[in-house]
């Protein structure tokens, strides 16, 4: 039997550039960040709804 000299099997993935890795880490980090100023000022909103009035 004669092997082929070809590689068989999966062709390793192309290496993504590193502007569209700085790229997705930023839009992450803007999505966290965003999702925690969203969640601050919904527990703020409640402990306001919360407080008893002053009579």
């Amino acid at each position: 039997m004669i092997r082929s000299s070809r590689a068989i099997g999966f062709a390793p993935a192309p290496v993504a550039s590193s502007r569209l890795i700085n790229a997705v880490a930023a839009s992450l980090a803007f999505g966290a960040a965003s999702l925690c100023l969203i969640s601050s000022l919904k527990v703020l909103a409640i402990k306001l709804v919360a407080m008893p009035l002053p009579m």
